[in-house]
């Protein structure tokens, strides 16, 4: 097959912990041709969509990890898939992507995850489709109602909607002398809503991630352990990462939600749990792929690209 990966710049890429790298890898290594793409070669000509695709080989280097080959404009039905794998901000030029891939879908492109999909499914807003699965959450702009939700619960987690990596997230107690200027930092002073949800103080144990792809559930998870004193166990924040083998409750959740989100096209999705609790549901670029192969063997990226060679072209 000929894969596309649709990827931040490679030189900014850490290859050494990277999935889509990992993936690249496990694609040359069962015979994939491989290209990448950057978002911004995208182009619409009399409706058809090309880009610019730069072929590559890979390897296990991590100093030299890539080596790159041609180039050229090429349209996106050429590939076998397409995989959309940019991190967000999830801005006007993401989701103008999402527009410019869902036309070449129309044409016969496969594109993972589905960019409709992706522009319909807020990493954040999207597990209130879920509620039975997830701790009490408040989604709103409005001040009187966040700090009625902060005095109702006593302890809490305000984050933005658009943010990754556990920037902008905040641990906001009832008696937090600083509530009010958070709370006005974090909507703009009413202008953007936020994601408010009861603190769960099993974070101490790990923001679990729970890989989903194509509708089948991984074995094991990444417990990302924050650091001492801190509430975010996110990786770019400094947590741990541990795999582990999924629990009861974990797979019940996962279960329960993999046939639904890959009936939508997300080939690739990372839930994140704290202590059974669903958190939020990562369609963009989830990671956390090489840390379980490392540490438990189990190869995902592996199995995404065995799954890819299995759909109908």
């Amino acid at each position: 097959m000929k894969i596309a990966f649709i990827i931040d710049p490679l030189d900014t890429l850490k290859p050494y912990k990277d999935s889509s790298v990992a993936m690249m890898r496990a694609a040359q290594a069962r015979g994939h041709a491989l290209f990448t793409i950057q978002r911004e070669s995208l182009v619409v000509r009399d409706g058809l969509v090309s880009a610019r695709a730069l072929q590559l080989s890979v390897s296990t280097d991590n100093h030299q990890w890539y080596e790159p080959g041609g180039e050229a404009l090429l349209p996106l039905t050429h590939f076998d898939a397409v995989l959309m794998r940019q991190d967000p901000p999830f801005d006007a030029e993401y989701v103008a992507a999402t527009w410019i891939l869902e036309r070449a879908v129309a044409q016969g492109a496969r594109v993972f995850n589905n960019p409709r999909a992706i522009r319909d499914h807020s990493e954040k807003v999207s597990i209130a489709e879920f509620p039975q699965f997830t701790p009490t959450t408040l989604i709103a702009r409005e001040a009187a109602s966040l700090n009625a939700f902060i005095d109702e619960l006593g302890d809490t987690i305000l984050k933005p909607l658009d943010g990754m990596g556990g920037t902008g997230i905040f641990r906001v107690r009832k008696e937090d002398p600083n509530r009010n200027a958070i709370i006005e930092t974090l909507t703009a002073d009413g202008q953007r809503t936020i994601m408010a949800q009861r603190y769960l103080p099993q974070i101490t144990e790990g923001d679990k991630r729970v890989l989903l792809v194509g509708g089948e559930v991984m074995p094991y998870t990444l417990a990302r352990i924050p650091m001492a004193g801190e509430t975010r166990g996110n990786l770019a924040a400094g947590g741990k990462g541990v795999a582990m083998p999924i629990t009861p409750r974990e797979q019940e959740i996962a279960t329960a939600l993999a046939p639904v989100l890959w009936e939508r096209g997300l080939l690739l999705v990372g839930l994140d749990m704290i202590g059974g609790h669903l958190t939020e549901i990562n369609v963009t670029s989830p990671t956390c792929m090489v840390e379980i192969a490392q540490q438990t063997g189990f190869d995902i990226a592996q199995r995404l690209i065995e799954k890819l060679e299995t759909l109908p072209r």
